[in-house]
């Protein structure tokens, strides 16, 4: 019965159950939230008995048996919105979206069925146990996929990789999956379009070269194969590929010569026999934008009041401790260009800029921006602001006058901005941040490069719910104190 949910569900996404479609650790996983699934849908279903069947007069037997019903659809309507689907195991938010799918379109079908055969089902039940189960699913999916990216942290858990591409754009890859390991995703080998200088790449062997590909999964044992953009791999090549590595199952993930480019805003569009991706343009005015700002300055105001107290108790202690000023000042490069102060919690002597110049040699920033981890120049009540971020806080009054937004690219210092190429003016399509990409991504940790790199990609696939996510995911960060110095 368990396998043939799994089994309809991917025939469903259009993945042939051969070979090695399926590891075991993904059939485990695929059990896990099963077992998962259905604690939920029981939980929710005995919640919305007690609550809603305990008056005198109901009719038992009927309720009873949609009691036992609920969780089996339930499960059903998971499998049949991909909820099972291994492609989407611990990867962005789909699996999430998945079971919230689940819940709205069996609320809506349970309502159609209900008033098509004139049933007289409770409405209270109906509001009770879908809406709870799907929040309890998504609980339990939110603890399967932190237990499974812990599990990946340690090397187990993951697909193992054969990229194929330039030498560069590989060892772009191999840096990025090494560096986001829950992504779950580890290259193994490398099989190159361009004679290699050695016969290893960013730590990871080169096998050959892109006719050898076939070769190497076999020998490396590989799941599946990357191909990044490349014009010497042509569409005949690729199918060939592809019925090479049909029988073993073996995935095959295309690259597309898009830069930073994320899913929602590209669709394939069949045109004349051709699969052509179409890409939308990022919304960067609009409605949206107005929205955007709306909730911004909202946001601030209630931040400001709510955060008050904090406020003066910093100010007293930055006051206390050497009698300077409480807040810092510096100019920084807002939307399109435009110039604004950024005000910060000092956290460095008062002649901390004078000083900057006797600690080059000890630079440890990315290159524009100053950083070192143990600079003499922090106060003692800067060390501790710094770590959990709080001397940014003063910056919720630039996002009130509009300078900023709450999340955004890093406001960048003029002689940053002055650097920059076409590709670097990007990030100043939009206002700045207070938090963004980039601080949820290493922190002070990133080089120059990785930072203008995760402000452009946000520039180009902005939308409410990445701004939701990456509030979410600073929290945790700041938590941590990771990057912070």
């Amino acid at each position: 019965m368990l396998g043939e949910v799994i089994a309809t569900s991917q025939r469903r996404k259009g993945i042939k159950p051969r070979g090695r479609s399926i590891t075991s650790w993904q059939s485990k996983y695929i059990y896990s939230a099963l077992f998962a699934d259905g604690l939920c849908g029981l939980a929710a279903d005995a919640l919305a008995a007690q609550l809603r069947f305990t008056y005198p007069g109901y009719r038992a037997i009927t309720y009873l048996a949609v009691t036992l019903t609920m969780p089996l659809l339930w499960l059903g309507a998971v499998a049949m919105s991909g909820g099972y689907d291994s492609r989407f195991i611990g990867v962005g938010s789909d699996e999430f979206r998945k079971v919230f799918n689940a819940g709205v379109t069996l609320t809506a079908t349970v309502a159609i069925i209900c008033y098509a055969v004139k049933f007289d089902l409770a409405r209270g039940y109906v509001a009770i146990v879908l809406p709870t189960a799907t929040v309890l699913n998504l609980v339990a999916r939110f603890w399967l996929r932190k237990r499974l990216h812990v599990r990946r942290s340690t090397g187990a858990c993951v697909q193992r990789v054969i990229a194929i591409g330039h030498a560069d754009s590989v060892t772009g890859l191999i840096t990025e999956l090494g560096r986001d390991s829950y992504h779950g995703l580890t290259v193994v080998a490398a099989c190159l379009t361009d004679e290699p200088d050695s016969r290893e790449l960013a730590g990871v062997p080169v096998y050959g070269g892109i006719e050898e590909t076939t070769q190497a999964v076999r020998h490396f044992d590989a799941d599946s194969v990357a191909v990044l953009a490349c014009p010497e791999l042509t569409s005949v090549r690729l199918r060939e590929l592809a019925w090479e590595l049909e029988d073993r199952g073996t995935e095959i993930y295309v690259a597309p010569a898009l830069l930073d480019v994320a899913g929602p805003r590209t669709t394939i569009r069949p045109i004349a026999g051709l699969p052509l991706l179409h890409v939308d343009h990022p919304e960067l005015s609009g409605g949206r934008q107005v929205l955007k700002t709306l909730v911004d300055r909202a946001s601030a105001v209630a931040a400001i009041l709510l955060l008050s107290l904090v406020f003066m108790a910093i100010a007293i202690v930055i006051k206390l401790g050497d009698g300077g000023p409480v807040f810092f000042k510096q100019l920084r490069v807002g939307q399109n260009g435009q110039g604004f102060l950024v005000w910060k919690f000092r956290t460095m002597v008062v002649d901390a800029e004078q000083r900057q110049h006797l600690l080059a040699i000890e630079n440890e920033g990315n290159g524009v921006l100053f950083k070192n981890r143990k600079d003499p120049r922090i106060t003692k009540a800067g060390t501790w602001l710094r770590r959990y971020s709080l001397d940014e806080l003063p910056q919720l009054f630039n996002v009130l006058l509009g300078d900023m937004s709450l999340v955004g690219p890093r406001p960048a210092l003029p002689q940053e901005t002055a650097r920059y190429g076409r590709h670097m003016l990007r990030r100043l399509a939009v206002k700045p941040g207070i938090t963004g990409l980039w601080q949820v991504s290493g922190r002070s940790d990133l080089s120059i490069t990785d930072s203008v790199r995760l402000d452009v990609r946000y520039v180009e696939n902005w939308s409410l719910i990445l701004d939701l996510q990456i509030i979410w995911k600073t929290v945790r960060a700041i938590l941590s104190g990771s990057g912070a110095y």
